[in-house]
């Protein structure tokens, strides 16, 4: 396999490719990437079957209507609080038929991503898809990956269980360079070019940046996606994982992974091969195409996303990074060298920064201020150290209770 692109995203093997109809394990259903999947799944019922849904808790309502339009074999629901509203809802919709089997808890998705079925799409959104993602690749799943952080804060472990061609990428950027990669063999790849949008704050300085608000980082000019994610796009921390995450699907080094910003976001990934060639994947703003590949390759799905309309002008513009005022891709391709838990103290110190600067107890700059100290504090890990899964765990609870403290006193030195 060592002329293949890669030996986890591999498009030139097919895993586990079965015959008709494919059961999908839905997890993180109520969310952008589950409901987008869920509508593919309905308009392609020829195709694909879900099985099962798992989801937080915070949208009883809308699990329960997937569930029973789905007519799913088991919910699972996170939040053991939510069970007795989900039985409630449900109870609604089935009327005296049965119901779905229900798990509730922590490790309710975790379950259903070993369960019987053909594939399991992770878009979990956080660290905690982790668990999921192993219990799926243990068991043998095709594994569509959206949850990036599962891959950020557990590389090693992930690349451990893999086999090839058993994850599909989700993300749009690395579906774009799962597709073009399939135009060559490992060795003929010079670069891989992930393109970012630039956020809502393409073009301003650091010191420009100081002030804005929640309302302008959440303003996002071409995607609509969660909260934590819009944020991370504004502050291209989003862009730095993916950076790690191509490194890890596609064995590429870091010195040969280039971000460019591409306000109109239409070119989602570009690899470029030693013969000079550079092949992008471009498609308008729209995450049906990257669901349908991670679903159904090495088929793709009949009118999955909209294409361009080429009778009209349109301006594609590449522009190259600012690395001073978003200085998160440097840090992540640091901490991506680093290994071992840095990746994991990294996306944790992140996820608590952003959610304090959500709640208005952080500024916009203070977000990578504060990472970048934890990341500094934690340093390098011991050499020779192999990571496991409690290792990632307590280097999470560690950096987020540090990156609280550090982020508790900057803003108690601002209000002095």
């Amino acid at each position: 396999m060592t002329d293949r692109p890669s030996p986890l995203a591999d498009p030139h093997v097919a895993f586990d490719v079965s015959e008709g109809r494919r059961d999908i394990v839905v997890l993180g259903s109520t969310g952008s990437i589950g409901t987008q999947a869920i509508d593919l799944v309905l308009r392609n019922p020829d195709r694909f079957r879900v099985t099962a849904l798992a989801a937080s808790g915070g949208r009883i309502g809308l699990l329960a209507e997937q569930a029973h339009r789905l007519g799913v074999a088991a919910v699972a629901v996170a939040c053991e609080e939510a069970l007795p509203e989900l039985r409630e809802a449900l109870e609604a919709l089935y009327g005296s038929e049965p119901l779905p089997e229900l798990l509730a808890g922590p490790d309710a998705a975790t379950q259903l991503a070993a369960s019987p079925c053909h594939t399991v799409l992770n878009g979990i959104t956080g660290s905690i898809g982790l668990a999921p993602t192993l219990a799926a690749l243990e068991a043998g799943r095709t594994l569509a990956l959206a949850n990036k952080e599962s891959l950020i804060v557990g590389g090693p472990l992930v690349r451990a269980l893999a086999k090839p061609g058993q994850i599909i990428p989700v993300d749009s950027e690395h579906a774009a360079l799962f597709q073009a990669l399939a135009a060559g063999t490992r060795a003929d790849v010079r670069k891989l070019v992930v393109t970012a949008s630039g956020g809502p704050f393409r073009g301003r300085t650091r010191e420009q940046l100081a002030h804005v608000t929640r309302e302008d980082a959440l303003a996002h000019p071409t995607w609509a996606m969660g909260p934590v994610i819009t944020v991370n796009s504004a502050t291209l921390v989003n862009k730095g994982l993916e950076v790690i995450e191509a490194h890890l699907l596609y064995d590429v080094p870091f010195d040969r992974i280039e971000v460019v910003v591409h306000p109109q976001s239409y070119v989602h990934s570009m690899v470029e091969f030693t013969d000079g060639s550079t092949l992008a994947q471009a498609t308008p703003p729209d995450m049906g195409g990257p669901i349908a590949i991670g679903l159904g390759w090495p088929e793709r799905v009949p009118d999955a996303a909209p294409a361009f309309d080429w009778s009209k002008a349109s301006t594609w513009e590449f522009f190259p990074l600012d690395t001073e005022a978003f200085p998160s891709v440097g840090l992540a391709r640091h901490v991506g060298e680093l290994g071992g838990t840095a990746p994991a103290v990294f996306n944790a110190a992140n996820e608590e920064c952003v959610g304090a600067f959500l709640a208005g107890r952080l500024p916009f700059n203070g977000i990578m201020d504060t990472v970048t100290a934890v990341v500094a504090e934690h340093g390098a890990p011991a050499a020779g150290t192999s990571l496991t899964v409690p290792d990632v765990l307590e280097a999470e609870t560690w950096a987020r209770a540090r990156a609280r403290e550090l982020a508790a006193k900057a803003t108690a030195e601002a209000r002095a």
